[in-house]
């Protein structure tokens, strides 16, 4: 008798009981599970009424076009009768490669992983919308987000196009990069990579003088522009800015170059230089577009951050004057502020961490729908447009 109750002690030991929070998440879960199929038929009806809605402002504005429209498609005939299918705007392969190291699972919580989920999700959809794409690579895919990724996320990423996941680490996926960036699939020098074009490279596609490089603000080194068939690694963490300079050192132990984007020579600003890791993805995706840092830097930062170009002073003194600089809690006239509550879920390092405002919107609204890329508000050019969802 005594031997069956220590048994049973032992059982419940190992098997303690979930807590009451615990269990309101799990009940939460499974009705959420259990009705995805009328969530799913509520954004189809959402979807066809969206469409009937913008049918019926285009013939307003032109009526002539309800003659020509095919009632069934959508889609306006030319004067040969012949379907004109809006299309996707063509793209430029570069010879440049960007990895997201996401080997810091066991560092972060369900909540920071959750929000590196959405970061990631930014990362693949900016690039696929980008009017000049780079390789695009997750290292350590492996865990507890790779399980996000399956489970709750239903396998989606599967279907992304131009992107690889990688259970390996960073200096390995670095390393397979150089063999994506060689042959006629490698890429083309054009858009910024345009002036740094040579012949010997446009013959063969060779990744000649490519370097490797680890984003890090606690690096001493400052990017002063992206260079072809090089990859530049992104930290994936969302720490809560518990572990400082963590990337940093990891490219070190691994004798990986580190450098820093140059937002403090060209911009200035009234918060904190905290750019979660799809910011930095897109602001690389602009500096190949433009070949200005600092027009990639006021396309990309976001403007609650008040960040002006440092050669424009008067309106940077305008933007001092307008928004009160918090200090390093956060605080404006001793209240905590909504969007520095969202910086605080972030580090510090602003080229290896992560800040939740938006991205983590995004995420929230993309679990929700569960949807594949192909059909998260894309648009018929192909392009995805975050308003629908």
């Amino acid at each position: 008798m005594e031997s069956a109750t220590q048994q049973a002690d032992s059982r419940d030991s190992e098997n303690p009981p979930l807590s009451k929070n615990k269990l309101k998440k799990l009940k939460r879960d499974q009705q959420w599970e259990a009705s995805r199929a009328k969530r799913k038929a509520k954004r189809k009806e959402k979807m066809q009424e969206k469409k009937q809605r913008k049918r019926a402002a285009r013939e307003e504005a032109n009526p002539s076009i309800s003659t020509q429209s095919n009632p069934v498609t959508n889609r306006t005939k030319g004067v040969d009768g012949s379907s004109n299918k809006l299309r996707r705007p063509r793209y430029t392969q570069l010879p440049i490669t960007i990895v997201l190291d996401c080997g810091f699972d066991d560092l972060m919580m369900d909540k920071e992983r959750t929000s590196l989920g959405s970061q990631i999700t930014r990362c693949y959809s900016d690039n696929h919308k980008a009017p000049y794409q780079t390789h695009l690579a997750i290292s350590s895919f492996s865990g507890h987000l790779k399980e996000r990724f399956d489970g709750l996320l239903a396998g989606h990423y599967h279907s992304w196009r131009n992107v690889r996941f990688l259970e390996n680490d960073f200096v390995e996926a670095a390393s397979q990069a150089k063999q994506w960036m060689k042959g006629d699939q490698g890429g083309k020098l054009a858009g910024a990579f345009a002036e740094s074009s040579r012949p010997e490279q446009e013959a063969g596609h060779e990744a000649c003088d490519g370097e490797v490089i680890y984003l890090s603000s606690d690096s001493p080194n400052t990017l002063t522009e992206l260079r072809p068939y090089s990859t530049y690694i992104i930290g994936g963490l969302v720490d809560r800015n518990r572990h400082k300079g963590v990337c940093y050192k990891k490219a070190m132990d691994r004798s990986i170059k580190t450098a820093k984007l140059p937002i403090g020579d060209y911009m200035q600003m009234t918060s904190r230089f905290v750019l979660a890791t799809n910011h930095v993805a897109e602001i690389m995706l602009r500096w190949l577009e433009f070949g200005d840092w600092g027009k990639a830097f006021l396309q990309v930062v976001p403007k609650r951050k008040g960040g002006v170009l440092k050669g424009d002073s008067e309106s940077a003194n305008n933007v001092i004057d307008d928004n009160k600089v918090e200090d390093e809690d956060g605080e404006v006239n001793g209240n905590p502020s909504e969007e520095d509550a969202n910086e605080r879920s972030s580090t510090t390092n602003h080229h290896s961490g992560s800040e939740t405002g938006e991205a983590d919107l995004f995420e929230s609204k993309m679990e929700r729908k569960q949807l594949c890329p192909k059909s998260w508000g894309e648009n018929d050019s192909g392009r995805v447009n975050p308003d629908s969802l």
